[in-house]
């Protein structure tokens, strides 16, 4: 198990004037220069960043900052807009999601900016993976890879817009049976004062909801590597969605370097699952192959 590192926590400023908080996870390697790559983790609803600290061990273990922030309505993030009503959590703010994407995007300059000629790779997870795929669609060049977890095709009848617990309510009382089949997962989730239901149309409204739509954009200017890791008993997309998914990107963006790994029986937070050991290494490989240690040479790369 790797050590846990303490984040950096720091906040920016957004083009409304939100505070966004966010955290840093350094490698504490001082024999490297510069970490492999730096992961922006975008995390997913009802949830904030710090949820992410396993992962963050994990990928600071095998040589990966990470970055990843509060969105609005999340977290510290949404605490300092409802200036500490947790019941207000999950409202957006001014500009909504549409800020939340340029938030991202905001985060990514940061972290460029502070880390220079050092790869970016934008891992999102559910919700985050949805303004993930956005944020592709608007500027891809900006990333080196892509990762996408409890993700789903952004179209009608492949994306599920109602209760994402209907059909795993029989197996607990918490209401977030969903997330994962260890069951100190939604007990856990359910006691946190900064997690909430995942209802996107009561906590977004009807416009933004609509927003979360859409498809990859076609003929993508470069060709970026791209992951996406799901259980096969997701509530939000599921097998089918994701491999529809995947076609779009391989057909209709022009990206080659793609792969999806689907783990049977696992619910929806795949980093938080009973094989969630096997899902980081799995991230760790992928990224190892495309991001050598600095001072190595890149290894080649089978598609």
């Amino acid at each position: 198990m790797p050590a846990q590192t303490s984040p950096q926590q720091r906040t920016f400023i957004d083009a409304h004037g939100v505070t966004i908080h966010f955290y840093a996870w350094r490698v504490e390697n001082p024999r490297a220069e510069n970490p492999r790559a730096i992961v922006q983790l975008e995390h997913g609803i009802g949830e904030y960043a710090l949820r992410y600290q396993q992962l963050a061990d994990r990928l600071n273990d095998a040589g990966y900052a990470v970055y990843a922030d509060d969105h609005r309505g999340h977290g510290a993030t949404g605490m300092e807009q409802t200036h500490g009503d947790h019941s207000k959590l999950g409202r957006l703010g001014p500009g909504g999601l549409r800020a939340v994407v340029v938030d991202v995007q905001q985060l990514t300059g940061i972290i460029a900016a502070e880390n220079p000629g050092v790869p970016i790779v934008l891992l999102g997870h559910s919700l985050g993976s949805l303004l993930a795929q956005k944020v592709i669609n608007r500027d891809s060049g900006s990333y080196a890879a892509a990762v996408l977890t409890g993700t789903a095709y952004r179209m009608p009848g492949s994306m599920e817009a109602g209760d994402l617990n209907k059909r795993h309510k029989h197996l607990g009382t918490t209401g977030h049976e969903w997330l994962s089949r260890d069951p100190a997962v939604p007990a856990a989730f359910a006691a946190d004062p900064l997690t909430f239901d995942a209802d996107i149309l009561k906590l977004f409204g009807i416009a933004d909801s609509l927003r979360l739509f859409g498809r990859p954009a076609r003929r993508l200017p470069n060709d970026l590597p791209l992951l996406i890791q799901i259980g096969s008993d997701d509530s939000l997309g599921g097998e089918a969605s994701v491999l529809r998914l995947a076609e779009s990107y391989l057909h209709r963006s022009g990206l080659s370097d793609i792969q999806a790994i689907v783990y049977p029986g696992a619910r929806h937070e795949v980093f938080n699952e009973t094989n969630r050991a096997e899902v980081m290494d799995d991230l760790v490989q992928w990224l190892n192959s495309r991001f050598p240690s600095p001072g190595t040479s890149s290894p080649t790369r089978r598609l």
